[in-house]
């Protein structure tokens, strides 16, 4: 996104959440007059008006730092290293979460669906794929779709290439991103007679994993930090896969690894 000064930039976003003046002037508890005397570039805001209005407009915190050094004010929002010392008890708690869903698969990655980390029952899906594929950064889209590696695994590929183009579809009309913008079109962009996904769906369509001779069947859900104040966890997400039928908890119950976390690389650091 290319912007010259925080008004236009908080114009887009407006425009971007689909809002009026007035709803974000309602929603942010400051007057319409004000907010459009911002974006045409009237008033300066203060740095409190900058964040509060970001925060009705569910800015990312990588964009209300530029929002900021539009405004002609320092960033706020500190990015550290996940496996710096900084945010070792966030990792912590990750790591925690991780090994606590085992024995069933669980991923960490970040905007760009780089995997950060990985618990082990993800291990045995990834013993057959060529090293390259496993090198940092590891792309979980990437990884998933390519044909040298999770793809031949996935009974329903189409499915489930279609449901990495409704989410990251979904991400860039909340957040551009020029490197997700790639990444679908070098992946995602639909292809003639491909089936199509519907978003309401998604939660309860599985994806079906043929492995050990049996074909096991997996749903997700996806875990956020609620409140985070560094662009590292405001960029990271958990997705935790579940058996969506019995004998795929069995063949996970009957094969379980020890607990542990790992990260990109084999994936694990």
């Amino acid at each position: 996104m290319s912007v010259d000064t925080v008004g236009e930039f908080l114009r887009q976003w407006r425009q971007r959440r689909r809002l009026s003046q007035l709803d974000l002037a309602i929603a942010a508890d400051v007057s319409a007059r004000h907010v459009s005397l911002v974006e045409t570039g009237k008033s300066n805001p203060s740095a409190e008006i900058v964040l509060r209005l970001a925060d009705q407009l569910d800015v990312p915190l990588r964009e209300r730092n530029r929002l900021l050094l539009a405004a002609g004010y320092a960033p706020r929002y500190a990015e550290r290293p996940l496996e710096g010392d900084a945010l070792s008890a966030a990792r912590a708690a990750v790591e925690r979460v991780l090994r606590a869903h085992e024995p069933y698969p669980a991923v960490v990655f970040d905007r760009r669906w780089n995997i950060v980390l990985t618990n082990r029952a993800l291990d045995p899906f990834l013993a057959d794929v060529p090293g390259d594929l496993l090198r940092p950064p590891v792309n979980m889209v990437r990884l998933a779709l390519d044909p040298r590696g999770l793809a031949p695994l996935v009974v329903n590929l189409a499915d489930v290439r279609a449901m990495f183009r409704t989410r990251v579809t979904r991400q860039l009309s909340t957040a551009p991103d020029a490197e997700l913008t790639a990444l679908y079109e070098e992946l995602l962009a639909p292809v003639p007679d491909e089936p199509g996904y519907p978003i309401e769906s998604e939660v309860v369509i599985p994806m079906i994993i043929r492995f050990g001779g049996r074909e096991l069947r997996l749903f997700s859900t996806i875990t956020t930090f609620g409140t985070p104040l560094d662009i590292t966890l405001d960029d990271v997400a958990i997705e935790s896969y579940y058996p969506a039928d019995a004998e795929t908890a069995a063949y996970f119950t009957g094969s379980a690894a020890p607990g542990g976390a790992g990260g990109p690389g084999a994936p694990r650091p």
